[in-house]
């Protein structure tokens, strides 16, 4: 099944003022990258988005998210938005910003690194 190409423009449309983003296709979706980390993307019709671990057990609490547990085992720190779950920009922009504030605590990537 491919992704949603919506919802990718909607995250291009809420991340186009941040800069070092990029995309690459990956887990047969597409993937955004803040400073060469993974900070959100795109599986079938849902958001995947990376909390980290210590903002994860909330975020799991919340409606319509689940872990991000695409081969049998969960990623820990990440989690799954179902679509009913980003009906309005604004849900959407939550997880995104969630997704900033831990992905900015992380070492910036090489970019000869990330080729």
């Amino acid at each position: 099944m491919a992704f949603s190409e919506s919802l990718a423009a909607r995250i291009r449309d809420a991340l186009a003022r941040e800069r070092n983003i990029e995309e690459k296709k990956m887990f047969g979706g597409i993937c955004f990258l803040l400073n060469g980390n993974i900070l959100v993307g795109v599986w079938r019709d849902s958001l995947i988005a990376r909390v980290g671990k210590d903002a994860c057990e909330a975020a799991l609490q919340e409606e319509f998210v689940t872990e991000f547990d695409v081969t049998g085992k969960a990623m820990k720190g990440w989690v799954m938005v179902d679509p009913d779950g980003l009906d309005s920009d604004h849900q959407l922009i939550h997880w995104i910003e969630q997704a900033i504030q831990f992905v900015r605590t992380l070492p910036i990537k090489d970019p000869i690194r990330r080729r």
